[in-house]
C-alpha cells in the first residue's frame, strides 16, 4: 500500500497520463481510485494483526492493461446508461434516439466509448475524499444533451461511499453505477463460490441469453435467485435453472425492497472473517458473478481472473428502462439532478 495522495499510474496507448489517488481514514480501508473511469483499482482492508492488509477488489496493474481487451469494466463508473439498452435505441419525448451499439445490436454500459474509458477531471483530492468530474457532450455515443457528472469517493472508518450526481441541459436518460468486483478472500485468490450472499429483494428480472429482459418482474421464491437468506454463491451460479443457465451464472437485476438509503445486500466470507453490507438509494441491484471472466485478464497480483473471480453488486435502474419505463424512470431533464449513493460497510 502507499501513502495518501496522487501519483502516476502510467500512460494510455493513445496518450494521456492516468493518475491514481489513494484515500484512507483512521482505522479504515485504503482505497485507490483512478481518474480513468473514476475506477476503484484496489481496496485494502486492514489486517487485525497489523500486516499490509488485503485487497478485496479486482483491478488492473497499470494504465496499459486498463485499455487492453477484453473489457470487464473492473471497478469503473459506467454510463451514461449502465447495463443494456435493447436495439441501441429508445423513444424520448416522441423522438427515436439512436445510440452506438457495442454488444451485438445493443448498447452496454454507455457504448464502446463509455465513461469507463474517459479521463475524469480532479475537482478535489483530500486524504479521505476525492471528487472527479466528467462532461459528456450532446450526442456522445448518441445520447442527447450535455451531461455533467460528478463522482465523489469517501472513506469514513470502515465505510467506503460513492456519491454520483448528474445534470443535463436537455432531456436525456441517465443510469450510473459503480462496477466494483468484490472478492473478500483477496484479489487473485480464486473465486467467490464459497462466499455467502443475501439480497433484500423478493423479485428479479428474467433475461434471455442477450441479458435483456424477457418480460416483467418475477418472484424469486422457488428459484436459485432467491437470495433473501444467505446463499452459497457456487451453488446458485452453477444452477441448471433456465434463467441462470441462459447467462452462465447470475447476471440479473433484483428489485430492492423499500426506498431511500437502505441495506440492499450482504456478502460474507466466513473463512477470512470478512463481510460487507451494501447500502443504496437505487431501486434495483444488478448481481453479476463474473461469468465472462476466463483468465485472460491478469490482476495486479499477477494472477489471471477465472470465471467467478469476483462478484459485482451494481446499484442502478433496471436494464432497458428507456424502452421499459414501467420498470424504472431513467429520464433526466434540465433543472433536475440525478443522484445515487452507494455505501460499502465492511467488517474485518
Amino acid at each position: 500500500m502507499t501513502t495518501p495522495g496522487p501519483r502516476s499510474f502510467g500512460t494510455l496507448p493513445g496518450g494521456g497520463e492516468v493518475t491514481v489517488h489513494t484515500l484512507t481514514a483512521p482505522g479504515g480501508p485504503v482505497l485507490r481510485v483512478l481518474d480513468l473511469g473514476a475506477t476503484v483499482q484496489a481496496l485494502h482492508l486492514p489486517d487485525p494483526a497489523g500486516g499490509p492488509g488485503t485487497n478485496v477488489v479486482l483491478g488492473q496493474p497499470d494504465a496499459a492493461a486498463c485499455a487492453a481487451p477484453p473489457e470487464a469494466f473492473l471497478g469503473a463508473v459506467v454510463g451514461r446508461y449502465a447495463n443494456r439498452i435493447a436495439g441501441a435505441r429508445f423513444p424520448l419525448d416522441g423522438e427515436l434516439v439512436q445510440l452506438v451499439a457495442n454488444e451485438g445490436g445493443n448498447t452496454l454500459h454507455g457504448g464502446p466509448d463509455g465513461f469507463h474509458r474517459r479521463l475524469w477531471r480532479t475537482v478535489f483530492a483530500g486524504r479521505d475524499r476525492l471528487v472527479l468530474e466528467l462532461v459528456s457532450p450532446a450526442g456522445d455515443q448518441g445520447f442527447p444533451g450535455e451531461l455533467t457528472v460528478r463522482a465523489t469517493y469517501t472513506v469514513n472508518g470502515p465505510t467506503v461511499a460513492l456519491d454520483l450526481e448528474a445534470r443535463t441541459d436537455a432531456p436525456t436518460v441517465v443510469n450510473l453505477a459503480g462496477h466494483l468486483y468484490l472478492n473478500l478472500a483477496g484479489e487473485g485468490s480464486g473465486t467467490v463460490e464459497d462466499h455467502l450472499l443475501t439480497v433484500a429483494a423478493d423479485h428479479y428480472l428474467p433475461v434471455g441469453r442477450d441479458g435483456l429482459p424477457t418480460g416483467g418482474l418475477a418472484p424469486v421464491a422457488g428459484t436459485p435467485l432467491d437470495l433473501t437468506t444467505p446463499a452459497r454463491l457456487g451453488e446458485r451460479m452453477r444452477s441448471e435453472h433456465p434463467h441462470v443457465a441462459a447467462v452462465g451464472g447470475i447476471d440479473h437485476s433484483f428489485h430492492l425492497r423499500g426506498t431511500g438509503l437502505r441495506a440492499a445486500a450482504r456478502l460474507e466470507h466466513s473463512a477470512g472473517g470478512r463481510s460487507v453490507e451494501l447500502w443504496t438509494d437505487q431501486p434495483a441491484l444488478q448481481v453479476y458473478t463474473g461469468n465472462a471472466l476466463d483468465g485472460a485478464i491478469t490482476g495486479p497480483g499477477g494472477r489471471g481472473y477465472p470465471r467467478g473471480a469476483g462478484l459485482a453488486l451494481e446499484p442502478q435502474r433496471h436494464p432497458d428502462s428507456p424502452n421499459r419505463p414501467e420498470l424504472s424512470d431513467p429520464v433526466l431533464r434540465p433543472g433536475e439532478t440525478y443522484r445515487s449513493r452507494t455505501e460499502w460497510r465492511f467488517r474485518y
